[in-house]
């Protein structure tokens, strides 16, 4: 896929990882739909991105547990941006301490995302298909045994990538689905643990699940993106971890 001129819509994309799959699109030359629930850093990625091409990037507020607020997302930056051919289901939460609600945003939102981007996308609705990019985790590798709730969305999602992604799925919508399972953000992994593990007796496990992660490098990790929406199979996971290539999970 040549990204130039392609329109993606990124959830959580005002910041973490989704502020860098952002900013790389846009250097690629996509225009950007950044989707967030927080207005302050949309609104400072917007003006960031915005200095010198007005035209090629839009903020809009979006829950991705809210299926009317995400609907109109899309409808949005089909609207403003002349339609949808990326979507990055990125808005992801790490806190088992709220498990109902990192349920919904990391699988519910992710199926949203998958479900609306077949009603736009999908060449059986008439539209132009395109590709879904699902924010899997490396602890789809490793798991987080601090985590447990977390892992099993981030599974669930790898599961959801695999499934949608088969040639089935494609020759029907001609939209491919891939997942890109990064290490935690510096952010996820810092400040006080016992903030988001459900006991404070996982505390030793945290330690034991963190010590040897290090997050990627932000501007690395934008570059990889834009390699996998170009190259990787339909269906596929990759790991994403330190300075090491992307690696294909299982």
């Amino acid at each position: 896929m040549d990204l130039k001129g392609k329109v993606a819509l990124v959830t959580g994309g005002a910041s973490g990882h989704g502020r860098e799959y952002c900013k790389e699109l846009f250097k690629q030359g996509c225009k950007i739909a950044v989707c967030d629930i927080n207005v302050e850093a949309g609104d400072d990625l917007l003006q960031q991105l915005s200095k010198n091409v007005k035209d090629r990037v839009i903020f809009i507020p979006c829950d991705v547990t809210d299926y009317m607020q995400f609907e109109e997302a899309f409808q949005t930056t089909i609207s403003r941006l002349g339609g949808v051919d990326i979507v990055i289901n990125n808005a992801s939460v790490m806190n088992d301490r709220l498990w109902e609600l990192e349920v919904d945003v990391n699988l519910n939102g992710v199926i949203r995302g998958l479900l609306l981007a077949f009603r736009f996308m999908g060449k059986d609705r008439g539209g132009p298909g395109g590709i879904v990019v699902n924010a899997g985790s490396s602890c789809c590798r490793n798991p987080l045994v601090s985590l447990p709730v977390y892992t099993a969305t981030k599974h669930a999602v790898a599961a959801l990538t695999r499934c949608y992604g088969d040639l089935y799925h494609v020759n029907l919508t001609g939209i491919k689905v891939i997942s890109i399972c990064p290490t935690p953000t510096e952010t996820e992994m810092g400040g006080d643990p016992r903030k988001r593990i459900l006991s404070g007796e996982y505390e030793q496990a945290w330690l034991s699940d963190t010590s040897n992660s290090a997050p990627v490098k932000p501007e690395r990790l934008g570059k990889i993106l834009t390699e996998l929406i170009q190259n990787a199979k339909s269906g596929s996971s990759w790991l994403v971890c330190n300075d090491h290539p992307p690696k294909e999970l299982p």
